[in-house]
C-alpha cells in the first residue's frame, strides 16, 4: 500500500507548491503597470462573492471587466463592488459586456479571468481563456455532461503547458482541517481507508417564478438550478465537495458507480427537471467503497460532512466549525483540528492563486481533479437517472451533450416543458438511451 500513499502525495502537491515555476513576469500585467486586471465572467451571488474574495486577498488587483448574460445581474454585481471597492472597481461602460458572446471580449480585458457563470457555460469559457493565455479561477463544478468535461480536460493540458495558473472553486482544498486531517491519512495515520459515508442534506435552493415576457431560454437561465444543462442536478452542482473529498482521501476515482434517486419531495414543475434526493455507493480499484448521499427538500436533516474508516482508525472531517478529528480504533485521538482563527477558504484560495500570479510563479493546476471530481458527480446522476451501474471507463466516452444547438435568447434548449409545463423527469430502467449510450 505505500504506493498509493505516495501517489496520494504526489496528487496533494499538484494543487500547490510542486508546480513552481517561473513565468515571464511581465506577461502577467498590463503594459506598463503592476496591477493584476480582473475580469468576472458570470456576474450573479456566486461571481460577485468570488469577486469580494479576490478584491480582499490583499494583492494589487482591480476589476477590469464584468461579462453576465443578464444586465440587472451585472449592474447589481457592479454597483456591489463600486460601493466596497471603489478604488479597485476600473470598468467603464465600454467594458460591461451583456449576453452570450461577450466573455471573450472581457477575457480579453483582464490578466486574471474569474469563471462564475451557471456550469453549463464553464466548459467554453475556460477553453477561452486558456486560449487567450489567462491565469484561472473556475467555480466549481466544471461541467455538467461528458462531452464538456473532455473538453476542460484537453484545455487543461494546454493550460499546463502554458504555465496558466488555474484554482478551481472546491474550497475545502484550501480549507486548514482538511488539508491537516488528509496529510495525515496520506502519511499513514490510521492506515489503508476501506470505506466512508459523506453527506450533503439540506432544505434545498431558491425559486424564481417564470414571469410572462420570458422566452424558455430565459426561464430556464433565471432558474438556472433546475435544469441538468446548466446546472447538472444540485449531485453534480453541490455534492461535488464531497464527492471530491472522497476522490481527494483515496487518491483514485472510482472504478464503477451505482446509485438510486428520485424526485419524492419537489415535484412541481418549477423544479424542472432534477431530482430531490440521491444516494450513490462508489467503489474503487482496490475493493473499497463509500456511501454517498445528498438531498435537496424543505425539511429534510440538515448534515454536511464526511467520515471514514481505515485500517487502523477512522476520520471525521466538516467545513461547518473547521473540525476533523481522526480516532484509533480504541477509540483514543490522533489529531483534532481546531477551527478556531483559520483562514477563510473561500479568500484563501484566491489569496493564493493571486500571490503565486504576483509572484510570477506557476504554482496551480486544479483544473484536472476538478474535472475528473465534478465527473464523478456526473456519472453518479447518470447512475441514478438510468437505475444502472455505470463503469468509469465506459461513461467517459459518452457523446451526448446536453448544451443547446446555439445561445440565443430564441433558441430552445432540449428540455422542454409539456402543454402543462412539466418537464420530462427520468425514470430509472425506462429511458436509459436518453443519458447515456447503453
Amino acid at each position: 500500500m505505500n504506493g498509493r500513499r505516495e501517489f496520494l502525495k504526489a496528487s496533494a502537491l499538484l494543487s500547490g507548491a510542486a508546480l513552481v515555476n517561473s513565468l515571464p513576469f511581465q506577461s502577467v500585467y498590463a503594459a506598463g503597470s503592476d496591477i493584476i486586471r480582473v475580469a468576472v465572467i458570470g456576474c450573479g451571488g456566486r461571481g460577485t462573492g468570488a469577486a469580494f474574495d479576490a478584491l480582499k486577498s490583499g494583492h494589487n488587483l482591480k476589476i477590469t471587466a464584468l461579462c453576465d448574460a443578464f444586465k440587472d445581474n451585472l449592474d447589481r454585481a457592479y454597483d456591489s463592488l463600486k460601493k466596497r471597492f471603489s478604488d479597485k472597481i476600473d470598468v467603464p461602460d465600454s467594458r460591461k459586456y451583456v449576453g452570450f458572446d461577450g466573455y471573450k471580449s472581457a477575457i480579453a480585458d483582464a490578466d486574471v479571468v474569474i469563471l462564475a457563470t451557471s456550469p453549463g457555460f464553464r466548459p467554453i469559457h475556460f477553453e477561452e481563456a486558456v486560449r487567450q493565455g489567462k491565469h484561472i479561477f473556475m467555480e466549481k463544478p466544471v461541467a455538467v455532461d461528458i462531452p464538456g468535461i473532455r473538453k476542460v480536460l484537453a484545455a487543461a493540458e494546454i493550460a499546463k503547458q502554458k504555465k496558466l495558473n488555474v484554482v478551481v472553486g472546491l474550497q475545502r482544498r484550501y480549507q486548514d482541517n482538511y488539508r491537516e486531517a488528509i496529510k495525515r491519512i496520506q502519511d499513514g495515520a490510521i492506515g489503508d481507508v476501506v470505506a466512508g459515508q459523506v453527506y450533503w442534506n439540506s432544505g434545498g435552493v431558491w425559486v424564481r417564478p417564470r414571469q410572462p415576457q420570458q422566452t424558455e431560454m430565459e426561464y430556464q437561465m433565471r432558474n438556472w438550478y433546475y435544469f441538468n444543462w446548466l446546472c447538472g442536478d444540485h449531485i453534480v452542482e453541490q455534492h461535488v465537495h464531497q464527492l471530491d473529498v472522497v476522490n481527494w482521501v483515496k487518491g483514485a476515482y472510482p472504478v464503477t458507480i451505482q446509485g438510486t434517486g428520485s424526485r419524492a419531495h419537489r415535484t412541481g414543475k418549477e423544479y424542472g427537471e432534477i431530482y430531490d434526493n440521491f444516494a450513490l455507493e462508489l467503489t474503487y480499484a482496490d475493493g473499497s467503497a463509500v456511501y454517498s448521499q445528498c438531498a435537496h427538500f424543505e425539511g429534510a436533516a440538515y448534515r454536511v460532512d464526511e467520515t471514514f474508516q481505515a485500517t487502523k482508525g477512522r476520520v471525521y472531517m466538516t467545513a461547518n466549525g473547521n473540525r476533523a478529528v481522526l480516532y484509533d480504533w480504541s477509540g483514543k485521538e490522533i489529531y483534532r483540528h481546531n477551527g478556531k482563527g483559520n483562514p477563510n477558504p473561500y479568500e484563501q484560495e484566491h489569496k493564493e492563486l493571486f500571490e503565486a500570479i504576483s509572484k510570477g510563479e506557476y504554482k496551480f493546476a486544479n483544473a484536472e481533479y476538478g474535472a475528473y471530481s465534478t465527473l464523478t458527480g456526473i456519472i453518479g446522476r447518470l447512475a441514478c437517472y438510468t437505475g444502472k451501474p455505470i463503469k468509469w471507463e465506459k461513461a467517459i466516452q459518452s457523446n451526448i451533450s446536453l448544451m443547446p444547438d446555439r445561445y440565443a435568447w430564441d433558441a430552445l434548449p432540449k428540455v422542454l416543458p409539456n402543454a402543462d409545463g412539466f418537464y420530462p423527469v427520468a425514470v430509472p430502467g425506462v429511458d436509459t438511451g436518453r443519458y447515456i449510450e447503453v
